[in-house]
């Protein structure tokens, strides 16, 4: 597991709360982990398979599965009993497993809102090409090289998934309001100062202007497997325990209380 953040250093980049990457690893049948029964309350899970395959269910009765390519946009709301493991299909023959999860805040006057999912097949995540062949875009949330976003969001959010080949760049619109990351997944990233940002390394974008460039580095021998991930800040308190994030501490205990006493419900299994 990598979690850039939240740590000690940082702990979120408003309207994000977390980001996980899982692997990239092979695992043997069996050995593959999930996340049992566990609630969520006050921000939305966004979790995105590149390799491997993960069933969910969750205390309203929904369930379904993940599979390479697809997203999973749930959010919780006032609170749901959420689980994600992996598929009986992956128990069996075990493979290569790789996904991201990020944490979306919710304002106030939506963390109580009743609980959604959208469910976003690989076909169905619009895809764009630059003109000359050298950036390839997923566009999971938002609106990158002309193309727009299936999913609706609650606040404003890009989330793309670019690969730009070694010495390639591209520029990004992007409202100077907006907190904006990048996440390298594969090969690496060139800074305006000549330096490289390696896997696994998150880039901060100081907003000075209404765009950005992401640019791979020269002579890789992979392109730049990267997220860009920004959103408008909601600037309200955020007070986390576990799977909750809501504004106060009594909100923590009530969401604490209703999920021990049965309230959130519970997942038949």
């Amino acid at each position: 597991m990598h979690r850039p953040f939240p740590t000690h250093e940082l702990a979120d980049l408003d309207p994000f709360l977390l980001l996980d990457e899982m692997g990239p690893m092979d695992v043997k049948p069996g050995e593959a982990k999930g996340a049992p029964d566990h609630p969520h309350r006050g921000f939305e899970t966004v979790t995105y398979m590149l390799s491997g395959n993960f069933q969910h269910k969750d205390s309203h009765g929904h369930a379904g599965k993940i599979a390479p390519g697809e997203v999973q946009w749930m959010t919780a709301g006032s609170g749901v009993v959420h689980s994600e493991m992996p598929s009986a299909d992956f128990q069996k023959t075990g493979g290569r497993l790789h996904g991201l999860q990020i944490w979306v805040n919710l304002p106030k006057a939506d963390k109580m809102m009743a609980p959604r999912y959208q469910e976003i097949p690989a076909a169905q995540i619009p895809a764009a090409s630059s003109a000359d062949g050298k950036v390839n875009v997923r566009v999971i949330a938002g609106e990158a090289l002309g193309i727009r976003a299936a999913i609706d969001t609650r606040i404003h959010i890009q989330y793309l998934h670019f690969h730009i080949v070694p010495g390639a760049s591209v520029t990004q619109p992007m409202p100077r309001e907006y907190n904006a990351f990048a996440y390298v997944l594969g090969g690496a990233a060139a800074l305006p100062n000549g330096e490289t940002v390696p896997e696994h390394n998150l880039i901060l974008f100081a907003q000075d202007g209404e765009e950005l460039e992401l640019r791979a580095a020269e002579g890789g021998a992979t392109p730049l497997d990267v997220l860009l991930l920004a959103g408008v800040p909601i600037k309200e308190p955020v007070v986390r325990w576990g799977p909750f994030a809501m504004n106060s501490k009594s909100e923590i205990a009530q969401a604490m209380d209703d999920y021990q006493s049965g309230r959130m419900g519970r997942i038949e299994h």
